[in-house]
């Protein structure tokens, strides 16, 4: 199959979920074929797949993480994603790559530093509690050189705002200023939202 019949194939099983876990052999043989398009697709796709199914997907969880040392800045991104994605539906499968993720807070890509978040996110909603020493590192986020890192890194202090607010309670001050002098609005509107979910618990 052409590059584009196989990105079709993948566009449609996409959106048949009833076919995902039996199709999780064929798309994790894709990661294989020579085309970063069709690879990058491949692993957002497993992540989805992972998050359904994580008890189909861990003998290929290696191969996915095996992407985070890729050159090529998409595939990092998507690994990154997908590992996020796995572990949000059982952490234990992503456990011996969690720690390694938090150099990707530090890509010199924003898309994977934003992956780095969107992955984090996802795997603290369902387990919060590694993050309990890590925050300054989301922190720092807070202050990227690029807005759409900037734009997401308040989210992680609201989905940890909601679960451990006990943990994100040092930087409610940090938060609130940006929320009144970021310029971008986004950024300001995600930090009163981190905001609001921290209070719910003390109100």
């Amino acid at each position: 199959m052409t590059e584009s019949e196989l990105y079709k194939e993948l566009g449609v099983l996409t959106k048949n979920k009833e076919q995902w876990e039996a199709g999780i052999p064929h798309v994790s043989s894709l990661l294989g074929i020579d085309s970063v398009k069709i690879r990058a697709k491949a692993l957002w796709l497993l992540g989805e797949m992972g998050l359904l199914y994580p008890d189909s997907i861990k003998d290929i969880v290696p191969a996915i993480a095996s992407f985070c040392d890729r050159e090529e800045p998409l595939l990092r991104e998507r690994a990154v994603n997908a590992l996020g994605r796995i572990g949000r539906g059982c952490y234990s499968l992503v456990k011996p790559y969690w720690t390694d993720l938090f150099r990707f807070a530090s890509d010199d890509e924003a898309g994977v530093r934003l992956s780095f978040i969107w992955a984090s996110e996802n795997i603290a909603i369902n387990t919060p509690d590694p993050y309990k020493n890590h925050i300054p590192v989301f922190a720092g986020l807070l202050y990227d050189s690029d807005d759409r890192v900037r734009m997401e890194a308040p989210e992680i202090f609201r989905v940890l705002g909601r679960r451990r607010p006990e943990f994100i309670t040092p930087y409610i001050g940090q938060l609130r200023s940006i929320s009144e002098k970021d310029s971008n609005r986004v950024v300001r509107i995600h930090c009163l939202g981190a905001i609001k979910a921290w209070s719910c618990h003390y109100e």
